[in-house]
């Protein structure tokens, strides 16, 4: 239902205008008359749900699955609503939202409120904080209100599991709820003992459902306050599990299904997130849920995130896989770089990946130009499903000087970049070894962990005689040598491989002048 309050107010018979304060008194009051007489579905069989995927009625209805993104050639944001949470808007009419999770205990209300107050200090702009039960409810009341005394009005995030009661306590006091569909009024994993074979099987628990979570949305509309539904791949529900199985369909149409009773009760102030700790669940769940907006013609924002990426060069490789994959389809509202840290060191890769999609945006001139300038093409890729791209590596010709057939692996090259002082004396035995070769009498021999190729971005000294011979050590083993083009022309070195820019590849016809 999308009726507005506001087109049902009566006309003024003041002669001069309302004072400012009255005149919003005023309008709050009619909308609370208008929700007063509004009948909202409270029961499953009230709602209007979403035509089945399954059984071939939302095709029926809304056509086949078609774009997940504005555009396949070029970068540009997917068009959303705005949804507020606070001072902080999500949505594609607004930057996107940098936020973190913290990682102390939400009973300790001066611990919380201290690393809260340095995330919204390094440049975050949400915290989420976990809620387990009452005891943190309150808690989370007390940071908020301490917040707001020291200065900061940076929005919080309730993480809810298993509490439905609790999570209306804790809307009274935070900006924002996140539930999760596949355990928030019931995590079982009992679909051993419960099999939902078919589409009555599987709706018919829909009440239990609807009576536990519309009077958080019931309390969220009334409130303004703002709602992730966020499906994590690992988490989801019995009956999910049973009947979609565990796959990206599975976290989508859970989501939906949440979005639905939402959505029967006329609130649209919330996000959808896909999270999975696999990139690759991730980016096909975000895609596909994306599709699926596009279908129904929804315009809820995503927030992105890979979970439990993991610390250190792992978790940031992770998220930027998966975040930056999808940033770069224009999908994403908000993000949040999932460490195995504190969360102040979260806000740099975060940030990061933030600013590369803004530059990357069509809307950006230069980024504009590249992207016009490939050809364009018929992208035939099943959105809904995944399967590894394969292609063929280069062939050795018969009169070729140079074997290529090592520099690159049809499972994924590995390319390490690598200093002249590496192949110094005593320290190209670690070099070797760093690598993944295998040595015999200080000889290196390529094994099946060993790097495809080097990158070198500076050539030793034609003069230095034992780093050459080195890189020549390596090239012999088909190890390939890449060094970029203008330091070749200014430093030769046999059989290495040129890097250029695609332009200049065109323009001197993948020649170096030497």
């Amino acid at each position: 239902m999308t009726s507005s309050a506001s087109s049902h107010i009566f006309p003024c018979r003041f002669m001069s205008p309302l004072p400012t304060f009255l005149l919003t008194m005023f309008i709050a009051h009619a909308q609370m008359a208008f929700q007063s007489v509004v009948e909202y579905p409270k029961t499953a069989d009230d709602i209007l749900w979403t035509p089945s995927w399954k059984s071939g009625g939302r095709d029926e209805k809304y056509g086949d699955l078609g774009q997940y993104c504005e555009d396949l050639s070029k970068v540009i944001r997917r068009k959303t609503r705005t949804v507020e949470c606070g001072p902080v808007k999500f949505g594609s009419e607004h930057p996107i939202v940098r936020q973190t999770m913290a990682t102390t205990d939400t009973s300790d209300v001066k611990g919380t409120m201290e690393q809260v107050m340095r995330c919204a200090d390094k440049g975050f702009d949400l915290v989420r904080i976990t809620v387990q039960g009452k005891r943190e409810a309150n808690a989370a009341a007390q940071i908020r209100e301490g917040l707001f005394k020291k200065g900061y009005d940076i929005p919080l995030c309730a993480d809810m599991h298993f509490q439905p009661v609790v999570s209306q306590l804790v809307a009274d006091a935070l900006e924002k709820i996140r539930i999760n569909p596949g355990n928030f009024a019931d995590g079982r994993k009992d679909f051993e003992d419960h099999i939902y074979e078919s589409e009555s099987d599987y709706i018919s628990e829909r009440s239990y459902l609807a009576e536990a979570f519309i009077p958080l949305v019931e309390k969220c509309r009334s409130l303004n306050r703002c709602m992730r539904i966020g499906t994590n791949h690992g988490s989801l529900s019995s009956r999910v599990l049973s009947f979609y199985g565990d796959t990206p369909r599975g976290m989508v149409e859970s989501a939906i299904e949440f979005a639905d009773m939402c959505r029967s009760q006329d609130y649209h102030n919330f996000v959808f997130s896909m999270k999975a700790s696999n990139p690759l669940v991730m980016v096909q769940g975000y895609r596909l849920l994306a599709a699926e907006q596009y279908r129904l013609g929804w315009d809820y924002p995503l927030h992105l995130g890979v979970t439990e990426a993991g610390e250190g060069e792992d978790g940031r490789m992770k998220s930027a896989i998966g975040i930056g994959t999808l940033l770069a389809d224009g999908i994403g509202d908000t993000i949040r770089v999932s460490l195995t840290e504190d969360p102040e060191y979260e806000y740099e890769p975060c940030n990061r990946l933030a600013e590369i999609a803004e530059s990357q945006r069509s809307s950006n001139p230069e980024a504009h130009r590249l992207q016009t300038s490939v050809p364009s093409y018929a992208d035939l890729r099943d959105i809904t499903s995944f399967e590894r791209r394969t292609a063929d590596l280069p062939e050795q010709q018969l009169l070729d000087k140079v074997d290529v057939r090592g520099f690159l692996h049809r499972d994924g090259s590995v390319i390490t970049s690598v200093t002249p002082e590496m192949f110094t004396p005593e320290n190209v035995q670690y070099l070797y070894k760093s690598l993944g070769c295998k040595t015999a009498v200080g000889m290196p021999f390529k094994d099946v962990a060993t790097s495809d190729s080097l990158l070198l971005r500076t050539v030793p000294d034609k003069t230095d005689y034992a780093a050459r011979t080195g890189i020549r050590r390596l090239q012999d083993v088909a190890t390939g040598i890449i060094v970029p083009a203008e330091e070749l022309e200014n430093n030769p070195l046999q059989d290495a491989v040129a890097l250029m820019t695609l332009e200049d590849a065109v323009w001197k016809n993948g020649q170096v002048c030497t």
